[in-house]
């Protein structure tokens, strides 16, 4: 007897992560909302939390750069920083915890004092968030690569497009050739199942259009604790988000400032209320390790693991394999022809990860799709196991409970 949709995890193509097919069969009825951090973004050049402070130094304090990009210190011994200031020497000890956005804070406070207006912190961090390494030490506008443009056609949920993210850059509109618009922070719209709810979602602030006017961005201590606890703007958005939709977090590490914050609005929901949809987060597993795994399980978001070796590029080509196989938007040539190549060999000499992936593509189609494909599989002439096989999913599927 085949496993319940709860248990089943599906490999797209061989060499791909395994996803939890009730994530996949969520997204096929529009009940997905993807959240993307910094990662998403190092494929185009731009920096990760981390290294947005440490060029942010380089540019403003040289001094305590050449700390920070010196030895790392070894645990529970803070750096030698002869010739720093005590706030210098603090705000390096800050880094070294992985604090990134309290050292912006303690630099931003160093630096520009009380000012209401943009300082220089600020303004640096904006500068390195536009433009990216180019030929010969010039710099150039960061593009879009082919993980935000999957993301995009997988934020697709039939009514509407719609995606939230934490990065400050635009990427992800260029990815949709404009055709997407933007909110940010108090401009976001309230989650919902309606066509209304739409929109590339900046819930941490996003870069001005215009170079030359300032970017209202979350990135300070100070920051965070202004739209989260006092406004609690993005908690509200993330708890309406979590009781409509299962959300998929993409390109953070557990210990992502941001990340931090996030996980802490939806811990603190899901321990309250019990109508919030499972959480899933796509996690790199170094040599297999399960010790992220439990981290994340244990701050209720689901794992979804794979390789982070060679920049993760299994990340990415999962994304674009997904986006391409998607029951919504994506390519039907593609499907076709994935299901013709498996059922001209009997399904007995086939791989289980073949047989259980062809039986998600009839899991989750419509009854018109499925008579659909099983026409395209008689044409091909494949043999009668793939044909039962069909029958017997669907059927299956029809006791199955819809999410």
């Amino acid at each position: 007897m085949a496993s319940p949709a709860e248990e089943r995890w599906i490999s797209l193509a061989p060499g791909l992560a395994r996803i939890p097919e009730r994530l996949l069969l969520a997204h096929s009825r529009g009940q997905v909302l993807f959240i993307t951090g910094a990662g998403t973004s190092k494929a185009s050049g731009l920096p990760d939390f981390r290294e947005l402070v440490v060029d942010t130094y380089q540019r403003l304090d040289a001094a305590v750069h050449r700390i920070l990009v010196g030895p790392s210190p070894k645990p529970g011994i803070p750096r030698a920083a002869t010739g720093l200031s005590d706030k210098q020497h603090a705000e390096i000890i800050r880094f070294d915890r992985g604090d990134y956005d309290v050292v912006l804070g303690m630099l931003e406070r160093r630096i520009d004092g009380a000012s209401t207006a943009p300082g220089k912190v600020r303004q640096e961090i904006a500068r390195l968030l536009r433009t990216v390494p180019g030929p010969s030490g010039s710099t150039v506008r960061a593009r879009a690569s082919a993980v935000h443009r999957a993301l995009i056609r997988l934020a697709d949920r039939g009514a509407a497009t719609t995606i939230a993210t934490t990065n400050f850059d635009r990427l992800l509109q260029a990815a949709s050739s404009g055709s997407t618009p933007t909110y940010a922070l108090g401009g976001i719209p309230r989650p919902g199942r309606r066509a209304d709810f739409a929109g590339v979602l900046h819930i941490h602030g996003a870069l001005s259009s215009d170079a030359s006017e300032p970017s209202d961005l979350v990135v300070t201590d100070r920051d965070f604790g202004e739209f989260y606890l006092r406004r609690r703007v993005v908690p509200d958005f993330i708890y309406d988000a979590a009781r409509l939709f299962h959300l998929v977090l993409v390109g953070y590490s557990a210990n992502d400032a941001p990340m931090r914050y996030l996980l802490n609005a939806v811990a603190a929901d899901g321990s309250r209320f019990d109508d919030l949809r499972e959480r899933f987060a796509f996690v790199p597993t170094p040599n297999g390790s399960d010790l992220s795994l439990e981290d994340w399980q244990g701050r209720g978001i689901t794992p979804v693991p794979y390789n982070p070796s060679s920049g993760h590029a299994e990340l990415g080509a999962t994304l674009q394999r997904w986006s391409e196989l998607s029951s919504i938007n994506g390519d039907q040539r593609k499907v076709d022809a994935l299901v013709k190549r498996l059922v001209r060999t009997s399904r007995a000499s086939t791989i289980e990860s073949e047989r259980d992936l062809f039986d998600h593509l009839v899991r989750r189609s419509s009854p018109s799709e499925r008579l659909r494909l099983a026409a395209l599989a008689s044409r091909v002439r494949a043999s009668m196991d793939w044909l039962d096989a069909m029958a017997d999913v669907a059927r299956e599927s029809d006791r199955e409970p819809i999410r």
